[in-house]
């Protein structure tokens, strides 16, 4: 039997290819972003192959109407959701004592705000079904130790994995598991903007001597999410190469 598979920021990046990971393995797949384009193309492509196995809803996870509208789509569309991943975020990165509060805040609302809201209505049906679920949300090694220049992204990153300690502790009665990656340096569009001394930099520091790609964090997603790992929760996956240990 297909999950349904729901992924907030899926439209590039670590988000995009663990949504194909995912419908490529015969779940069916919700994809979300704030712009349209990339993820409706995405729908398009999987609909072709497997007919209504895939929807693209545009919502700002920051905004708690246009997720209850996410879910309403996914609901219409699937019946239900199985598994959910947080892991729509925006970096920020300057001096701390040049953040304006505007950007500050984008940052929480959008890891932190976007994370609550997405998972306590995946949450309520969860419980409601008695059928267990999966959570999985979407870090960073810096939210383990922290980056400089980086300290709103840091610390929004940080409450993610608090928060995925808290919440499993709550929802393991219930049978659903709640998980969280941290990433450490991945090519994506975000990582692409530092420049090349630095990227080369990051990749002599980092043990295994490579740059993460996103297939590496979508491979790890994939396990948490499957019976595999069904005896793991609460726990932080470090998808870094070694580069944070």
């Amino acid at each position: 039997m297909s999950r349904t598979v729901l992924i907030t920021g899926s439209g590039r990046g670590i988000g995009e290819q663990t949504a194909r990971l995912f419908w490529e393995k015969g779940d069916n797949v919700v994809l979300n972003a704030r712009h349209p384009e990339r993820i409706r193309r995405a729908a398009a492509e999987y609909n072709a192959v497997r007919p209504g196995s895939a929807i693209a809803v545009t919502a700002d996870v920051c905004d708690h109407g246009q997720v209850e509208q996410l879910f309403k789509e996914a609901h219409r569309a699937f019946g239900r959701v199985d598994v959910l991943i947080n892991n729509a975020a925006v970096a920020n990165i300057g001096l701390f004592t040049d953040i304006s509060i505007l950007e500050w805040d984008t940052v929480f609302d959008t890891s932190v705000k976007g994370t609550f809201y997405c998972s306590q209505l995946a949450a309520r049906e969860m419980v409601r079904r008695h059928e267990g679920g999966v959570i999985l949300n979407v870090s960073s090694m810096w939210g383990q130790v922290g980056a400089s220049c980086e300290v709103a992204y840091s610390s929004a990153k940080g409450a993610v994995i608090a928060f995925t300690k808290a919440l499993a502790k709550e929802l393991g009665p219930s049978g659903i598991r709640v998980n969280c990656v941290a990433p450490g340096v991945i090519m994506t569009e975000m990582n692409r903007e530092l420049d090349e001394q630095t990227l080369e930099g990051l990749k002599e520091e980092t043990p295994l001597m490579r740059l993460g790609r996103t297939e590496d964090v979508a491979e790890a997603l994939y396990y948490l999410a499957s019976d595999q790992a069904g005896f793991i929760t609460g726990q932080v996956l470090a998808v870094n190469g070694g580069l944070v240990i």
